[in-house]
């Protein structure tokens, strides 16, 4: 499999996991759940609470603006830190995904939606949006990441 990843900003990871997801309503569960045995097993639970929140919000948004199966990886960096990436088929880069850099506008009361995406990018330490062509096994879509370290997961418990 083909995978598109932001530039690497930190030495080359020690390892990858993808799961893919189908159209299901269960993915978000899914994919915690996977997540947490992941993170687990390479102790690295500190950062468990933060890599949950915004793993189930890109994979709700994946499940909420698509009609097809999505992806989940996950990636090692060093300094214990986390990359995690969704990709769908929609091609629109979502706000606050789409506006880099600085940080994200608070998103109005009265809007429906966009408060998850909006939790991403305040608990993460870094995150951006790629549309991705066709010509990846014509594919197209995009891809949501995030990275998450130590200082992320203090913002989660202190809030």
């Amino acid at each position: 499999m083909v995978t598109v990843s932001p530039p690497k900003s930190e030495a080359s990871p020690s390892w990858a996991y993808v799961l893919q997801l189908p159209h299901d309503r269960c993915a978000p569960r899914i994919a915690r759940v996977t997540l947490r045995a992941v993170l687990a097993g390479h102790g690295l639970t500190g950062l468990t609470d933060t890599a949950e929140l915004v793993t189930s919000e890109l994979v709700t948004n994946a499940y909420r603006h698509t009609t097809g199966p999505a992806t989940l990886r996950l990636r090692a960096l060093a300094g214990a830190r986390l990359r995690v990436s969704v990709w769908d088929a929609n091609p629109h880069i979502p706000p606050p995904f789409d506006k880099r850099p600085g940080p994200p506008h608070p998103v109005h009361a009265e809007a429906d939606g966009g408060r998850g995406l909006f939790l991403v990018c305040h608990y993460a330490d870094a995150w951006g949006g790629y549309p991705l062509g066709g010509g990846l096994l014509g594919r197209g879509g995009k891809l949501l990441w995030c990275e998450i370290g130590p200082h992320a997961a203090d913002r989660v418990a202190a809030a």
